[in-house]
């Protein structure tokens, strides 16, 4: 399809226009001379709008007789002949009628268009890379030299065709994105709701119109449900792609409500992005864990308050890209006779052709070898050779999974009669296949009944009945105000005292008006320019007091996230007061005024002879409420090298605010110290010193998330650390600043290993059986290795004798497979005698297998050299296996055992020697680094999670390291130079340790 020709009928202007229309869902009909360009602008717009797709009534021509359908109440898309356009425009209301051939939009009330337009930052960036396009076949190609073949000018005209299009789409693609781009921040995935208000109130104040019209659309519905359902779709890679660096490091920066901005010369204020919230946050880390933690914020957030909604491309940013390496495939010649012989033998020849190019097709053209599967597979469907068929389509696993045609194999299965089905039994591959797609038959029929609710998107309602603690929760969650679950079980706990355990209509509505008042209040305050610059990059203030009294003069005090200062009256001045992490004491005070004693604010600092004082008269008990947690959250946050800690007693202090403010009772301030979270837990957790030195910073990857997630594997490669989350979620950090750089869904079930097996591969084995292959170049997952029947529990990479690289995969039933990583083809599968086979390592040309009841030193043609066993009177099964190769050692750990057992390779046989971890209850990880053993495992006293470093030279515990508030569950090295450890669900956290 020409792709270029609405930009040959229209300008770009007018383009927009009618693109804004289509988005708005307005009723639409165009008008030509030729009814062919009727079908291929329709097609061409819509095909501009993706992966956007038009709901609504559409019929590209319609003829003389039908005409009265463009009388219907309902959004529609049709088209007409020219000569209809008077007559259409005169008996009808509320259309937008499209002139093609004039390249003209008007309404059928007026000679022009006045209704909302794309927003502008969005058509600016399209206009811009819009006028960089050779939209002219001949011009484009005046340079080159004539072709005198018919064949080989096709050929140019289609290549320059194919190209153009490519473009085309990059930059509409660019126009959807930068229009819709932060949707995903203002959904609730929990609860299926998108917070319209807030998004709506994050949009420039000239875009909100448009806005407002969309959002009430059903093309926007089925995107935000696409959204909702994690579509990976051109949409999510292309804003993946484009995200800024700020963008990705922001939860060093958000908040739960927006800060207080500054306006700008001409007196407005920026918008507030959605980035700067604490409630939409992600994991992130700082980008050098040596330095301090306000100057690696500072490092890399440097445009806080600059929005991405719609950041503008280069204008050749897209033209720019690598271009498609084309390949050509020649039918057969086609037999003019139409009888079934030559048909058939028609379609044996392709069969075959296909064959060939498959064959003469090198293995690591994996897309080109998928197509051919496909096309395959296709001529093999529609001449009845079903299993041939399938075959084709289950190699479009290990190729391309993303063009598995999922209906067309159910149809296939669904057709098999029971001859072939007993054929397909014999053929592991397909047997494989179709038990697959049984399976899925199976779970779509039981999600059949809640499909109805999964398909909806809610809009967020305040409530109108009495909430109790489950549906308080769900309520909150779903306002964006806060997502964890601890919060929001304090803020009820606030919010009823003195009366039932449940929040009424009247209280919750006053509460969330608070929060969005005071929200909306902040940002009606201009901070002057001396104010600014004092203030770090990154920084606001979320808290600012009446005008009072204090020891340092007459103003407002005023809380950012890292400090107090007072503003002071008059000439706007800057006082310092304290930074959180100096403070000494905070009390309440009273000072003597006549024959009264009105109370006042006491801080006494590090560093200050004389204390700071202030009369904060009625706000007294609020603010030493608000600072002392925020004290404690700095002194924790530093203490645990985590910054999500000091975001926390930010969100408790901004709450205690709004419930102080919706209560108006003499219980507000008590009611608001249920939100007082650290000061109650500061010295519960207190770290040793061996612990806060080896430790140097934290990641919470399940910030996002309303309750933490098990982190199942940590793997790290050169750059990059992959975290597995539960339900096949992985998540990719930047090595060098830790922060969160990709988010993939690998399945839906539990990962269990992980393994980089070239520098492009990593494979990750899956409980549902399968080897899922995600590209680090492109971060996608369109590869999978089905040969496995059950839970794929490990992997390995060696060479074989002939120095080819082969990897080895081992599920729990005892399987285990070696791969050819080319081609990805199963060299040889044997299979062990064990108790679940838990992990496969190399070594000296052996395999080392590990299961629950031994270890297996094992051939590489599959048979068993030897068994290792734990002694006798140990009734523990292995939980962890490390091969220290320089030594000649097998080191095994037990899950309810706190011995750590060591064998000779060369000996077996002979008594093990016994290293015992102090308070551990059992050990689930364990890795080498550098001459130090690495041991994740479980404390028996109040500390859930520790981590044991052993020497293996005197096989003692050189430290014993206070790691996690559960158990560690998963251990990895970057480069020998850090240790990241992994805990169970009631942490979900990363910690990263300094190698010693």
């Amino acid at each position: 399809m020409d792709l270029h020709l609405p930009l040959l009928c229209f300008s770009h202007t007018v383009l927009l226009q009618v693109l804004s229309c289509l988005l708005q869902e307005h009723r639409m009909v165009f008008f030509s001379s030729d009814w062919s360009k009727l079908t291929l602008v329709a097609e061409s717009l819509l095909l501009y709008l993706q992966p956007l797709s038009w709901q609504q009534p559409y019929v590209p021509v319609l003829a003389r007789g039908m005409l009265d359908f463009l009388m219907a109440p309902t959004a529609f898309l049709m088209g007409c002949h020219i000569s209809h356009l008077e007559d259409v425009a005169a008996e009808t209301e509320d259309l937008i009628l499209v002139n093609i051939d004039d390249g003209i939009i008007q309404s059928s009330w007026s000679d022009t268009v006045d209704l909302p337009s794309i927003p502008v930052a969005a058509a600016e960036s399209f206009l811009s890379r819009a006028e960089c396009l050779q939209i002219h076949y001949d011009l484009d190609t005046c340079h080159t030299g004539a072709a005198t073949d018919v064949n080989a000018v096709r050929f140019q005209r289609r290549d320059w065709q194919r190209r153009l299009n490519t473009q085309i789409q990059n930059i509409a693609l660019e126009l959807v994105v930068n229009t819709f781009r932060g949707v995903q921040d203002f959904l609730n995935h929990q609860h299926r709701v998108f917070n319209s208000e807030e998004f709506l109130r994050t949009r420039e104040p000239g875009d909100q119109l448009f806005y407002k019209k969309v959002l009430e659309t059903h093309i926007f519905h089925s995107f935000l449900r696409d959204r909702l359902n994690r579509k990976l779709d051109a949409f999510s890679r292309m804003e993946q792609k484009t995200l800024n660096l700020s963008h990705r490091n922001r939860a060093m920066t958000e908040s739960p409500r927006p800060p207080l901005m500054p306006k700008t010369r001409s007196g407005f204020r920026n918008h507030t992005s959605p980035n700067q919230k604490l409630s939409k946050r992600l994991g992130a880390s700082l980008p050098n864990l040596d330095q301090p933690l306000n100057d690696a914020m500072a490092s890399f957030v440097f445009s806080s308050h600059r929005a991405p909604a719609a950041q503008k491309m280069s204008p050749d940013a897209g033209l720019k890209s690598p271009p498609k390496v084309v390949r050509v495939f020649r039918l057969p010649e086609f037999p003019p006779p139409l009888s079934y012989h030559y048909v058939k033998n028609y379609y044996s020849d392709m069969v075959a052709a296909l064959g060939k190019a498959l064959n003469a097709t090198p293995p690591d053209d994996s897309a080109l070898l998928a197509r051919y599967h496909y096309l395959r597979g296709l001529v093999n469907t529609v001449s009845n050779r079903r299993l041939d068929a399938l075959e084709d389509f289950q190699s479009l696993y290990k190729t391309d999974a993303e063009i598995f045609p999922s209906e067309m194999v159910k149809s296939l299965v669904d057709s098999m009669p029971n001859a072939e089905r007993i054929q397909a039994e014999k053929r592991p591959e397909i047997k494989g296949l179709i038990g697959r797609v049984i399976r899925d038959q199976e779970r779509e029929r039981e999600g059949q009944e809640n499909r109805p609710e999964e398909a909806a998107v809610k809009h967020f309602q305040l409530p109108k009945k009495f909430l109790h603690l489950e549906e308080f929760v769900k309520c909150v969650q779903e306002s964006g105000i806060v997502k964890d679950q601890g919060t929001i079980l304090r803020l009820f706990d606030a919010l009823t005292v003195g009366h039932q355990k449940q929040v009424g209509p009247d209280l919750f509505k006053d509460f969330y008006t608070i929060w969005k008042e005071t929200e909306a209040e902040a940002q009606e305050v201009c901070l002057p320019a001396s104010v600014l610059e004092r203030m770090e990059t990154g920084e606001s203030v979320f808290k600012l007091s009446s005008s009072v009294k204090t020891s340092r003069g007459v103003g407002k005090i005023a809380m950012t996230q890292r400090r107090l200062f007072l503003l002071t009256d008059g000439r706007p001045g800057y006082v310092e007061v304290a930074q959180y992490r100096d403070l000494e004491e905070v009390k309440v005070s009273s000072s003597p005024f006549l024959l009264l004693k009105i109370p006042s604010l006491k801080l006494r600092v590090k560093g200050k002879r004389e204390p700071f004082e202030a009369n904060l008269k009625a706000e007294t008990e609020l603010w030493n409420l608000m600072i002392k947690e925020m004290w404690a959250g700095r002194l924790i946050a530093d203490q645990h090298k985590d910054p999500q800690y000091m975001q926390q007693a930010l969100t408790n202090a901004l709450l205690m605010d709004a419930v102080v403010g919706c209560l108006q009772s003499s219980k507000a301030v008590y009611a608001a110290s249920k939100l007082a979270h650290f000061e109650r837990v500061e010295v519960q957790m207190t770290l040793p010193k061996t612990t806060t030195e080896t430790l140097k910073h934290k990641i919470n990857p399940s910030l996002e998330l309303a309750a933490p997630q098990p982190i199942e594997v940590l793997y790290y490669t050169l750059g990059h650390l992959w975290v597995s989350l539960g339900g096949g979620k992985v998540m990719v950090f930047d090595a060098s600043s830790w922060s969160l750089t990709h988010t993939c869904q690998v399945g839906n079930a539990r990962l269990s290993c992980m393994l980089a097996v070239s520098g492009d591969q990593v494979w990750m084995g899956s409980e549902d059986s399968v080897i899922y292959i995600i590209s680090m170049v492109s971060m996608v997952c369109n590869r999978q290795l089905t040969d496995h029947r059950a839970e794929v529990t490990g992997l390995a990479l060696d060479l074989d004798k002939y120095s080819h690289k082969v990897a080895y995969s081992c599920s729990a039933e005892g399987t285990v497979l070696v791969w050819d990583v080319p081609t990805l083809q199963v060299r040889k599968r044997f299979r062990l005698s064990c108790d679940r086979l838990q992990s496969v390592h190399c070594s000296g040309g052996m395999l080392w297998c590990s299961s629950r009841d031994s270890v297996m030193e094992v051939w590489r043609t599959g048979s068993v050299k030897s068994r290792v066993h734990l002694p006798e009177p140990q009734r523990a099964s292995f939980s962890a296996v490390v091969l220290l190769s320089e030594r000649e050692e097998l080191w095994g750990a037990c899950s309810d055992s706190a011995d750590l057992h060591v064998w000779r390779v060369k000996d077996t046989a002979r008594a093990s020697q016994r290293v015992v971890l102090p308070d551990c209850s059992g050990c689930f990880c364990m890795i080498p680094v550098k001459n130090q053993v690495w041991v994740g495992a479980a404390g028996r006293s109040s500390v859930k999670g520790k981590l044991y470093i052993v020497d293996p030279e005197r096989y003692e515990v050189l430290k014993e390291l206070q790691a996690h508030a559960d158990r560690v569950t998963a251990l990895c090295s970057a480069e020998d130079r850090y240790v990241l450890s992994g805990a169970g669900r009631l942490d979900g956290k990363i910690a990263i340790w300094k190698v010693e």
